[in-house]
C-alpha cells in the first residue's frame, strides 16, 4: 500500500521533509512555496496519527517513522536523498541516518531535537506530557518557544492544527519518542553535510543547545541562526528559512 505525501517539485535530488510535533505534512505554511522546484523533489510526509495517515494505528516511535520514510525511499525509487526534521523531526532523521547512513546525503534540522534524551524538570515533563489531553498546555507549549512574543492569533493556529491534524494517540505517542531517543553512538561522526538552524527567539531549542547536542557531534555540521523566528521558521520567517534551505540543498 502506497505511504501516503505530498510532493513539490520535480527536480533530481529528492528531500524529504519530516515535520515536527504540531505540524503535518501539510503544516509548513508558505514555506513550501519558495523551495526550488527545479533543484529537487521535495516530499513532505506524515507521522502515523498524522495528518493523511490519522487513521493509521502506529507504535509512534522513531524507529517506526524511520521505517516508514525508507519504505517511502523505496517506494519513489530514490536510492538516496536528503533529509530535512523540524523540531522532533531533527531525532527521526538521525533515526533513519542510523539505519540507512549509505543512503543520506544531507540533513537540515530545523530547531530540532537530537540524537540523545530531552532533559525535562518536574514542570517541563507535566507539561509537555500533559499536552496531549490539554489544549491551554498545547498553546502555553507554542508561545514559550516562539519567545512569548507573538500575536495569541498565530499561537492559536498552531494549536488549533495540531487538534485537527494529529490524533491523540499519536500526539502522545511522538512526545514519547522525541523526549527519549539515546542512540547517539549510532550516528556520531558521520561526515555528511549538515546544516542546523535553530532560530534566534527559541528558548528550548536555540544556538546554545543545539551548539551542545548536534555540532560536537558532526564534523561537517553548520549552525546558521535564523533572524527573527523562534520555533516556527516556517511560519515566522518561511522565505529566509526556504533560502537557506535552498543554498545548501540545491
Amino acid at each position: 500500500m502506497s505511504i501516503p505525501h505530498r510532493t513539490i517539485g520535480h527536480g533530481p535530488k529528492t528531500v524529504f521533509l519530516l515535520h515536527g510535533w504540531f505540524g503535518s505534512a501539510d503544516g509548513w505554511g508558505s514555506f513550501p512555496d519558495y523551495l526550488d522546484p527545479e533543484a529537487a523533489t521535495w516530499v513532505f510526509t506524515d507521522n502515523r496519527g498524522y495528518g493523511a495517515r490519522m487513521a493509521e494505528a502506529g507504535e509512534f516511535t522513531l524507529d517506526e517513522v524511520a521505517d516508514d520514510v525508507l519504505a517511502l525511499a523505496d517506494e519513489l525509487g530514490a536510492d538516496t536523498f536528503s533529509l530535512v526534521g523540524h523540531s522532533m523531526g531533527g531525532a527521526e532523521v538521525l533515526r533513519v541516518l542510523a539505519k540507512a547512513p549509505d543512503r543520506v546525503e544531507r540533513l537540515v534540522a530545523i530547531t530540532p531535537v537530537g540524537a540523545q534524551p530531552v532533559p525535562l524538570d518536574e514542570a517541563g515533563h507535566d507539561l509537555f506530557f500533559g499536552a496531549p489531553d490539554v489544549r491551554e498546555k498545547r498553546y502555553g507549549i507554542v508561545d514559550f518557544t516562539t519567545g512569548n512574543r507573538l500575536t495569541p492569533q498565530f499561537v492559536n493556529a498552531i494549536v488549533d492544527w495540531s487538534l485537527v491534524h494529529s490524533t491523540v494517540d499519536g500526539f502522545r505517542g511522538a512526545v514519547v519518542a522525541w523526549t527519549s531517543p539515546d542512540f547517539l553512538a549510532e550516528v556520531e561522526g558521520k561526515d555528511l553535510p549538515v546544516l542546523v538552524i535553530p532560530g534566534e527567539h527559541d528558548p528550548a531549542l536555540g544556538e546554545a543547545t543545539v551548539n551542545q547536542t548536534w555540532k560536537p557531534y558532526f564534523p561537517n555540521c553548520s549552525v546558521e541562526v535564523m533572524p527573527n523566528a523562534g520555533h516556527y521558521p516556517m511560519f515566522e520567517t518561511p522565505v529566509a528559512l526556504a533560502t537557506k534551505i535552498n543554498a545548501f540543498l540545491g
